[in-house]
């Protein structure tokens, strides 16, 4: 699919400084830009590359003025950044416009669905599933019985949805995510055998939730494991059973978060953080990598370390966790000469 150097100004309402009708069919980075491509310039350290790209079309800031002769057509904007990230928006949404039911599936015959829904192969949707508008399944999904997906949810190859649980609209799960998987719920007898609690509960996701690749939301041992509106989880998180995590919140990559914890709104939590079970964090806490959460978190502090501890009061601390060699050296020769003095008094 190709188009003009006007037509996408008139997308992005910019203006074209250059040829209208440059015409480009795909998206590149400047430094690799070629005949075309259409790329965009945001930080100033890439500026050389737009004097040397082959890039037909770039979008530029509106204060941008170039300091010598270049040969790509240019669209200028208030804010190049989010004008071609607005772009990328519309051409993933051209390009993910599937419809359709692939073969083979398996549906059951008690599955209810909306308009311009995608089912791909080899997908599995249980009994008394409601699906709504907009959907897209891709091939390998599993969805069990009185699932409900909202409209214009997007399900990648290989998710699994375990039954009785409930996904909003506008929710995007990446591949080979997991929702409602059994808890870690396990009592053990007076020999010390250990006999798994059954795991009765759901998984309530609202809308506008993100779900990176190969994370997993464990169903609630009864009730619900909550993620709320506008949620953003990176790749690999593990949130474990009746976890409530408040609108807004991002967490990166490879956190784990126990059991009946509760995570307020706007909250910031880094990759591989460990938060210990039933403790509340309250609103806009931001927590560094690598942190352990072992206790409950009051709003809008920032914490780092294990366990965590306030931000400002960790970096002032790690001034002396490295030079503690140091000092114990200091305090072993002090020991030795104040000994060594009591023994000869003067």
């Amino acid at each position: 699919m190709k188009f003009t150097a006007n037509q996408i100004a008139e997308l992005l309402d910019g203006t074209v400084v250059g040829d209208e009708n440059a015409e480009v069919f795909k998206l590149s980075k400047i430094e690799e830009g070629s005949l075309g491509s259409l790329t965009f310039l945001s930080n100033t350290k890439y500026t050389p590359f737009i004097y040397s790209t082959d890039a037909s079309v770039t979008i530029v800031n509106d204060d941008f003025i170039p300091e010598k002769e270049i040969n790509t057509t240019l669209i200028k904007v208030p804010n190049a950044y989010a004008a071609f990230s607005k772009l990328l928006e519309h051409y993933s949404s051209i390009k993910s416009n599937k419809t359709g039911i692939e073969s083979p599936i398996q549906m059951s015959s008690s599955v209810s669905y909306g308009a311009d829904v995608y089912i791909g192969a080899f997908s599995y949707i249980g009994d008394n599933v409601e699906i709504g508008d907009n959907v897209k399944i891709y091939p390998n999904c599993y969805i069990g019985d009185n699932v409900k997906i909202g409209n214009k949810t997007t399900l990648h190859s290989g998710v699994r949805i375990y039954s009785d649980c409930s996904i909003g609209n506008q929710c995007n799960l990446e591949a080979n995510v997991v929702i409602g998987a059994d808890g870690f719920g396990y009592s053990s007898n007076d020999k010390g055998i250990y006999k798994k609690v059954p795991q009765i509960g759901n998984v309530v996701i609202h809308d506008c939730v993100d779900i990176g690749a190969s994370s997993t939301i464990d169903r609630a041992t009864m009730g619900s494991t909550i993620i709320h509106k506008g949620v953003k989880l990176d790749n690999q998180i593990q949130i474990a059973h009746n976890v409530q995590v408040g609108e807004n919140t991002v967490i990166a990559a490879q956190t784990g978060i126990a059991g009946s914890t509760k995570i307020g709104e706007n909250c910031q939590i880094g990759g591989q953080v460990g938060i210990a079970g039933h403790i509340n964090i309250g609103d806009n806490v931001k927590i560094q990598g690598q942190s352990g959460v072992t206790k409950d978190v009051k709003s809008n502090k920032s914490l780092q370390g294990t366990p965590a501890f306030d931000f400002s009061e960790y970096y002032k601390s790690y001034v002396h966790f490295k030079n503690l060699p140091k000092l114990a050296n200091t305090l072993f020769s002090l020991e030795k000469k104040i000994k060594n003095d009591n023994k000869n008094p003067s």
